[in-house]
């Protein structure tokens, strides 16, 4: 799997530790957040990255799935959701996590960096990245409202 990895200061530790394990993995991990530390970078433009890029892969057929890590997730998941094709949804336990791959079929995940340790944070992904979409024909009927407002504006 192609993963497409952004965070700010925040995370940065964090994403280090993500790249390392997720390459050991076997996925192919790429970097679109800060090159060092600087307590006063902004997340969107790095994070709207890492979501162009996973967009870009789908639309090429290539298989990716993107990480945006903030100090909550929160700001992170809404930049990359103002990325046109992208579902980003922030996952806090294992339920939300899977769930978010299972009837939302989200293509980007966001999690806190401060609110969970590195492990828990690992434990997360690999849900997330491991979880099917369920293909059933409500989440599907629902994605598509979605995608066509996004489309059209057009509230269905």
């Amino acid at each position: 799997m192609r993963i497409h990895i952004a965070t700010d200061h925040a995370g940065l530790e964090l994403s280090h530790f993500l790249i390392r394990e997720l390459t050991k993995q076997g996925h192919e991990v790429f970097d679109h957040g800060p090159e060092s530390f600087d307590p006063l970078d902004d997340y969107p433009s790095f994070c709207i990255n890492a979501a162009l890029a996973v967009v870009a892969d789908v639309e090429a057929g290539v298989q990716a799935l993107g990480i945006v890590l903030g100090g909550s997730g929160n700001g992170e998941q809404i930049a990359a959701n103002k990325v046109k094709g992208i579902r980003a949804a922030l996952a806090w336990n294992e339920s939300t996590a899977k769930l978010a791959r299972e009837h939302n079929d989200a293509n980007v995940i966001a999690v806190g960096a401060r609110q969970h340790s590195q492990e828990e944070v690992l434990h997360l992904i690999e849900l997330f990245v491991s979880e099917p979409f369920s293909n059933d024909e409500r989440h599907m009927r629902r994605i598509g409202k979605i995608a066509t407002y996004e489309q059209t504006g057009d509230i269905l």
